[in-house]
C-alpha cells in the first residue's frame, strides 16, 4: 500500500499542520513516510502546499507529480492540481472559498463548505482537519485513532485547549466522508 496526497492552500489555513499530522500518524503506525512542504513567497497569505506519502515499503521520491488525492483549500490550488490529478483520483475541496466547479469527469470530487462547518463547531480554523479526516476516512492511509493521537502530540501547552474542538472537527470529517461514500 502506498498513498500520496497533496494538501494545498493559502498560508495560515493549516496546510502544514494537516500534512504534519498525517505524516506523524503514519510514522507512529510504523509506516514509511515522506513530508515535503513548499511555501510561496509569503508564508501567511501566500500559497503553501505539502506532499505526504505513506507506504508499507520504502518510498522512492517525496514528490507527487500526478496526485491520486488532493485536499484543496483555495482556488489557485485547484487551478494548479486539477490538471495533474491521476484518473480516478480524489479531490477534496473547501467549497467555502473555491467557487469554481471541477471540469474533469474522471476524478471523484468531495466538496465541503468546510469553513461554515468549522464555524458551526466553534472554531473556523479547524476546517483543515475536517477535510483531512474526510481524506483519511475515504482513503485509509492511517487510522483515525492514530490521527487523534498525533493531534495530542502537536497541540501541547497553551494549544492543549484546542484538542476538543479539533477532535470534533475530525469526527465531522468522518461523518462527511461516510455520507460521501454512502456508509452509515
Amino acid at each position: 500500500m502506498e498513498k500520496g496526497v497533496v494538501i494545498s492552500g493559502f498560508g495560515g489555513q493549516g496546510v502544514m499542520l494537516a500534512g504534519e499530522l498525517l505524516a506523524e500518524t503514519g510514522k507512529e503506525e510504523g509506516k514509511f513516510v515522506t513530508f515535503l512542504p513548499s511555501y510561496g513567497p509569503e508564508m501567511r497569505g501566500g500559497t503553501a502546499n505539502c506532499h505526504v506519502i505513506i507506504s508499507d515499503e520504502e518510498i522512492a521520491s517525496p514528490i507527487i507529480d500526478h496526485p491520486e488525492a488532493a485536499i484543496i483549500l483555495n482556488l489557485p490550488s485547484l487551478d494548479k492540481y486539477e490538471p495533474l490529478m491521476k484518473e480516478d483520483g480524489l479531490i477534496i475541496i473547501n467549497k467555502s472559498i473555491v467557487p469554481k466547479e471541477v471540469k474533469r469527469t474522471d476524478v471523484k470530487i468531495l466538496q465541503v463548505k468546510a469553513q461554515e462547518v468549522a464555524r458551526d463547531l466553534g472554531n473556523e480554523k479547524t476546517m483543515n482537519l475536517i477535510l483531512l479526516a474526510a481524506y483519511v476516512e475515504i482513503e485509509k492511509p492511517v487510522s483515525i485513532e492514530g490521527l487523534k493521537k498525533a493531534l495530542r502530540t502537536f497541540l501541547t501547552g497553551r494549544k492543549e485547549t484546542l484538542i476538543e474542538v479539533n477532535e470534533k472537527a475530525i469526527n465531522k470529517g468522518i461523518e462527511i466522508a461516510r455520507e460521501f461514500l454512502g456508509v452509515k
